[in-house]
């Protein structure tokens, strides 16, 4: 079975993410049965919402406080690893999942690579 991360997108506002803590909040439900349902079959590696706070290191310096955005204020709001047998099953779970509903939203599916221990 390969690993695979999938990256949800969403847009944000200037300074933190769109949404209120209490929309987030009804919206868990959707997120516990869609997790959920990967957890039961036992595909479920670990996942976690990502905090809006943030620190852009490159090799010249440390730019904290802010998260990276794309141009249309879209950023990484979290994360899900997941094991499947292809990438096609991790597409078919990815249509149902609660962060399509929003506006600019998206979710990307990357195969992980393992490192080869001896």
């Amino acid at each position: 079975m390969t690993e695979y991360l999938l990256l949800f997108r969403n847009a944000s506002a200037e300074n933190g993410y769109l949404a209120t803590a209490e929309e987030m909040a009804a919206e868990m439900p959707h997120w516990q049965s869609w997790i959920g349902h990967i957890a039961m079959q036992g595909k479920l590696v670990t996942t976690a919402p990502v905090r809006y706070e943030a620190s852009i290191v490159n090799k010249d310096h440390v730019t904290p406080g802010h998260p990276h955005k794309e141009k249309n204020s879209v950023l990484v709001s979290g994360f899900v690893i997941c094991k499947a047998e292809t990438i096609e099953e991790v597409e078919h779970w990815s249509k149902s999942c609660p962060i399509l509903k929003y506006p600019q939203s998206s979710l990307e599916i990357r195969p992980l690579v393992p490192f080869l221990t001896n």
